[in-house]
């Protein structure tokens, strides 16, 4: 019942408030996002009858998924639009989000797995079932490219250049690079493709994009949380682990192998190397053994 909602909210977005499409589809997926939790939590419900509780469980949710403060923070700001639309409208008569404290954005860096623990994740996923293969695909693509959740949504069979060991990546503000993809990745989504994306039926306009759900339709980000959650569970993984965890693990093991900034930043599509600096999270003993080498004191 609320995608009659969703479809007036998207008019909105576009022609009283010109937005770019990207801003468009960021809103949209907001909302997807709290009807998803709606729906698995059985609240048939419509937005004048989302009350405030609602919306700190649906917080609490989406924060149990892995998703950081500023994410959530993002999320509650695409949501404060959709009601501001609904009053307009007057689909709804309140507005739930008015006393929703956005979370505390407390700067520090996410955790890091090891190259175990990803291979611990990635080896408990049962390939003999359809949707563990897609997953395993999934996974080690995330790991092998470092991409954004959303690259890696909208990431397109025409973007696969499998030939030269790359994969073209469209990032934030539809800039586009190419990502070199690992062996393991190559051969998971070639098994996907070839044995379980053939049979899945697709729906019309969605033909490109490469990972699927089981009725046609290209992945949502909530979904991409929840594949890594449960998969992280399966391999007792205590740590906070969500999509973000591979790419930012991509990247600590690339600078403490000896990687060139510049080059981790090009591959992760950052447009200052300030952004790329986050990501040199290095543990002591690393830092240590670079000293034991370079500085004179040490020698």
């Amino acid at each position: 019942m609320w995608d009659v909602y969703k479809k007036g909210f998207k008019a909105y977005l576009q022609l009283e408030k010109s937005l770019s499409a990207n801003s468009v589809e960021a809103y949209l997926h907001d909302a997807d996002m709290l009807t998803q939790f709606l729906s698995s939590h059985h609240y048939e419900i419509t937005p004048n009858d989302v009350t405030l509780q609602h919306l700190e469980k649906f917080l609490q949710w989406i924060g149990s998924l892995g998703m950081t403060p500023s994410s959530q923070s993002r999320i509650i700001s695409g949501l404060r639009n959709f009601y501001k639309y609904c009053l307009q409208e007057q689909i709804t008569q309140k507005d739930p989000t008015a006393l929703l404290e956005t979370p505390k954005l407390v700067k520090h860096l996410p955790d890091v797995l090891s190259y175990d623990e990803i291979e611990s994740i990635s080896n408990r996923i049962d390939v003999s079932t359809a949707e563990g293969t897609r997953n395993k695909a999934i996974i080690e693509t995330l790991y092998s490219c470092g991409l954004r959740v959303s690259e890696l949504v909208n990431l397109r069979l025409s973007c696969l250049y499998f030939d030269i060991g790359y994969v073209r990546i469209i990032g934030k503000g539809d800039k586009e690079r190419l990502v070199p993809i690992g062996s393991a990745a190559v051969t998971y989504i070639n098994l996907y493709r070839e044995n379980i994306r053939v049979h899945v039926p697709v729906i019309p306009g969605q033909e490109d994009f490469l990972f699927l759900n089981r009725r046609g339709r290209k992945l949502s980000r909530i979904m991409i949380f929840m594949i890594i959650k449960d998969a992280a569970k399966n391999a007792g993984i205590t740590k906070t682990v969500s999509p973000h965890t591979f790419r930012h693990s991509f990247a600590t093991h690339l600078v403490e192998g000896g990687a060139d900034l510049r080059a981790v930043q090009e591959m992760l599509g950052h447009e200052s190397i300030t952004t790329t600096e986050i990501y040199t999270h290095l543990d002591r003993e690393y830092l240590r053994s670079i000293l034991q080498q370079f500085h004179p004191a040490y020698k």
